[in-house]
């Protein structure tokens, strides 16, 4: 077999994407049952702090767009430190697995806490705060454990049992796969920071 870890396209990877893209859904289900299981108290406290964000947009220069693109960003870089590691140490696979089940997690929680509390505007809300920037970090974090799948494939599969291949160019691959989704989120975390408070601020009155 010719093991070429570049070659991350949907129609060689079609049963990888299906499974990663049925774990981040499933996350997204989970995230969103959770909340119905919070208290009174708790829910409380999430809508207010969902008000003091609003107040917060609202007030025009309230956020500064460089420190949210800087928290964004290094959040994202950690997130993708972690899954090109992962597919590095072979044995944390089923981490990077359930990273992407966590992201799932974090968005169905993040949409069922505002249609909650907002109904309809909640969930126009959630579209125009996350649907672009997670158009992005949803396939950037999927591609990015696509290619730790593999390396640890071409690792147990090429060095463990068949004590050949060299080892340098599929790292080099999976580096450079790591490298370009971090651009891709550099994108999404841009987005975050300078377009969608624009979008949220014009919303927030109604």
């Amino acid at each position: 077999m010719n093991f070429r870890l570049w070659n991350l396209s949907a129609r060689d990877n079609l049963n990888l994407y299906v499974f990663l893209g049925v774990l981040v859904l499933v996350g997204t289900i989970f995230g969103a049952m959770l909340v119905y299981a919070l208290t009174l108290d708790q829910q409380q406290e999430l809508a207010d702090a969902i008000g003091v964000y609003l107040v917060k947009i609202d007030s025009s220069g309230s956020v500064s767009p460089v420190s949210t693109f800087r928290e964004s960003f290094l959040l994202y870089g950690k997130w993708m430190l972690l899954i090109w590691f992962l597919g590095l140490s072979v044995i944390g696979l089923p981490l990077v697995f359930l990273l992407d089940f966590l992201k799932g997690v974090l968005i169905g929680f993040a949409a069922a806490v505002l249609a909650q509390q907002f109904a309809w505007n909640g969930v126009l809300f959630f579209l125009l705060a996350t649907g672009p920037r997670n158009a992005l970090v949803v396939p950037a974090l999927m591609i990015a454990s696509l290619s730790s799948a593999r390396f640890a494939y071409f690792v147990v599969r090429e060095r463990l049992f068949r004590r050949k291949g060299q080892l340098l160019p599929p790292f080099l691959a999976h580096t450079a796969v790591a490298a370009a989704m971090l651009l891709v989120l550099c994108v999404a975390s841009l987005y975050e920071a300078f377009v969608s408070p624009d979008w949220l601020a014009r919303i927030v009155p109604f």
